[in-house]
Protein backbone atom coordinates (compact mmCIF):
# COMPACT_ATOMS: atom_id res chain seq x y z
CA UNK A 1 0.00 0.00 0.00
CA UNK A 2 1.00 3.48 -0.87
CA UNK A 3 2.09 5.87 1.79
CA UNK A 4 0.31 8.88 0.14
CA UNK A 5 -3.17 8.36 0.38
CA UNK A 6 -3.77 11.21 -2.25
CA UNK A 7 -1.17 9.96 -4.66
CA UNK A 8 -4.30 7.57 -6.33
CA UNK A 9 -6.53 10.34 -6.82
CA UNK A 10 -4.03 12.24 -8.31
CA UNK A 11 -3.10 9.56 -10.64
CA UNK A 12 -6.89 9.67 -11.30
CA UNK A 13 -7.32 12.85 -12.01
CA UNK A 14 -4.37 12.96 -14.47
CA UNK A 15 -5.77 9.93 -16.57
CA UNK A 16 -9.21 11.79 -16.73
CA UNK A 17 -7.22 14.99 -17.82
CA UNK A 18 -5.26 12.55 -20.33
CA UNK A 19 -8.70 10.70 -21.80
CA UNK A 20 -9.84 14.55 -22.38
CA UNK A 21 -6.77 15.50 -24.53
CA UNK A 22 -7.14 12.36 -26.37
CA UNK A 23 -11.14 12.84 -27.23
CA UNK A 24 -9.68 16.07 -28.26
CA UNK A 25 -7.44 14.98 -30.56
CA UNK A 26 -9.90 12.54 -32.22
CA UNK A 27 -12.64 15.75 -32.07
CA UNK A 28 -10.04 17.49 -34.28
CA UNK A 29 -9.15 14.35 -36.76
CA UNK A 30 -13.10 14.52 -37.30
CA UNK A 31 -12.93 18.10 -38.95
CA UNK A 32 -10.51 16.55 -41.70
CA UNK A 33 -12.81 15.04 -43.30
CA UNK A 34 -14.86 18.08 -43.67
CA UNK A 35 -12.25 20.32 -44.54
CA UNK A 36 -11.76 18.45 -47.26
CA UNK A 37 -15.23 18.25 -48.89
CA UNK A 38 -17.01 21.40 -47.31
CA UNK A 39 -20.16 20.47 -49.27
CA UNK A 40 -21.00 17.47 -48.09
CA UNK A 41 -23.86 17.60 -45.53
CA UNK A 42 -23.93 14.15 -43.66
CA UNK A 43 -20.23 14.85 -43.25
CA UNK A 44 -21.31 18.25 -41.32
CA UNK A 45 -24.11 16.83 -38.87
CA UNK A 46 -21.45 13.91 -37.87
CA UNK A 47 -18.75 15.96 -37.47
CA UNK A 48 -21.28 18.90 -35.14
CA UNK A 49 -22.68 15.85 -33.06
CA UNK A 50 -18.69 14.78 -32.77
CA UNK A 51 -17.87 17.99 -31.33
CA UNK A 52 -20.83 17.94 -29.02
CA UNK A 53 -19.67 14.74 -27.43
CA UNK A 54 -16.02 15.95 -27.16
CA UNK A 55 -17.78 19.22 -24.68
CA UNK A 56 -19.61 16.79 -22.82
CA UNK A 57 -16.73 14.32 -22.68
CA UNK A 58 -14.32 17.24 -21.01
CA UNK A 59 -17.74 18.47 -19.36
CA UNK A 60 -17.51 15.34 -16.95
CA UNK A 61 -14.07 14.60 -17.45
CA UNK A 62 -13.62 17.98 -15.12
CA UNK A 63 -16.57 17.06 -12.81
CA UNK A 64 -14.45 14.06 -12.01
CA UNK A 65 -11.52 15.26 -11.38
CA UNK A 66 -13.18 17.91 -9.33
CA UNK A 67 -14.58 15.52 -7.28
CA UNK A 68 -11.73 13.67 -6.50
CA UNK A 69 -10.27 16.51 -4.76
CA UNK A 70 -12.84 16.22 -2.09
CA UNK A 71 -11.80 14.20 0.87
CA UNK A 72 -12.90 11.52 0.66
CA UNK A 73 -13.04 11.81 -3.23
CA UNK A 74 -16.86 10.78 -4.46
CA UNK A 75 -17.18 7.66 -5.71
CA UNK A 76 -17.44 7.97 -9.66
CA UNK A 77 -21.48 6.55 -9.72
CA UNK A 78 -22.65 7.73 -13.19
CA UNK A 79 -19.34 9.11 -15.12
CA UNK A 80 -17.53 6.44 -15.66
CA UNK A 81 -20.60 4.86 -17.93
CA UNK A 82 -21.05 8.09 -19.48
CA UNK A 83 -17.76 8.71 -20.90
CA UNK A 84 -18.12 4.73 -22.37
CA UNK A 85 -21.27 5.76 -23.71
CA UNK A 86 -19.35 8.80 -25.71
CA UNK A 87 -16.56 7.01 -26.68
CA UNK A 88 -18.54 4.85 -28.35
CA UNK A 89 -20.84 6.99 -29.91
CA UNK A 90 -17.34 9.10 -31.30
CA UNK A 91 -16.49 5.34 -32.52
CA UNK A 92 -19.61 5.07 -34.21
CA UNK A 93 -19.41 9.20 -35.51
CA UNK A 94 -15.61 8.79 -36.73
CA UNK A 95 -16.76 5.46 -38.76
CA UNK A 96 -20.05 7.29 -40.47
CA UNK A 97 -17.64 10.18 -41.08
CA UNK A 98 -15.20 8.05 -43.07
CA UNK A 99 -18.54 6.09 -44.81
CA UNK A 100 -19.69 9.48 -46.19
Amino acid sequence: MSGDPGAAAERTRLAWRRTALSAAAVALLALRPVVTDPTHVGKWIATSLIMVGWAAMVGIAYRRAKGLTSQPPRPARRTVPAFALIALAFAVLGGLVIAL
